[in-house]
């Protein structure tokens, strides 16, 4: 039986037979996108892991570097040789178009003085491990912004895949379904209907016949008379 109340009628039958179609095409592309979102975010995910671990291990090892220099230098000559740096770095960000999503891009440039020069300090009264602090500081930057757009890539891929999961279940275990009973319900109430007109029509037939037959009957009964 049908979930809601439809009337029986070949009108409806062929819009809902329309209908069922356009669903299950829309059904087959929405399980090949959530197929093909799968692949991009296995993708991400195993770009995302391989940078975080190069992330933490250049985070590590700038830290390691700047405990031996703040052990090294006293704080007022650490703060001040990082006071004014030498480079600032302006941050652009667009879109790229994965299955529908807008996800980021980002893309950076240093600018300010000293060309490629990151060090903002003198090296006559710094220790050589804020050097390296630094350097590795600057080499880890770019695989944190990289880190950044991946998170939030596989970020957005998890809710569009989610979604459509979704929107597949729903036209594979409801929608479909329930058009498919529709149709059948619509169909055996035509085939009833057409069943019963055919018997209405054969027994109009019958009273029909009968009444040419007694018809027939009371006329020759009537010539058997005149020459009687």
């Amino acid at each position: 039986m049908p979930s809601t109340t439809i009337n029986p009628t070949r009108m409806e039958l062929t819009r809902l037979k329309g209908r069922l179609r356009t669903a299950q095409r829309g059904h087959k592309l929405l399980k090949d996108k959530r197929d093909e979102l799968m692949k991009q975010f296995m993708d991400v995910v195993r770009e995302n892991r391989a940078l975080r671990r190069r992330v933490e291990e250049g985070l590590m090892k700038a830290h390691g570097s700047f405990t031996v220099a703040a052990a090294l230098m006293s704080p007022e000559m650490l703060e001040q040789s990082l006071l004014c740096p030498k480079q600032s770095v302006e941050l652009n960000m667009t879109f790229q178009n994965i299955m529908s999503v807008d996800v980021p891009q980002y893309q950076f440039r240093t600018t300010g003085q000293g060309g490629g020069e990151v060090y903002p300090y003198g090296f006559a009264q710094t220790s050589g491990e804020l050097d390296d602090a630094v350097d590795a500081m600057s080499q880890v930057f770019k695989d944190m912004l990289r880190l950044a757009e991946v998170e939030k890539t596989s970020q957005l891929l998890a809710e569009e895949i989610e979604k459509t999961r979704r929107r597949v279940n729903a036209l594979e275990y409801v929608k479909i379904p329930e058009m498919e009973a529709n149709i059948k319900y619509i169909t055996m109430k035509l085939d009833e209907n057409e069943r019963a007109n055919t018997i209405r029509l054969m027994k109009v037939k019958d009273m029909i016949l009968k009444e040419a037959i007694e018809s027939r009957r009371e006329e020759d009964a009537r010539v058997v008379e005149s020459f009687s």
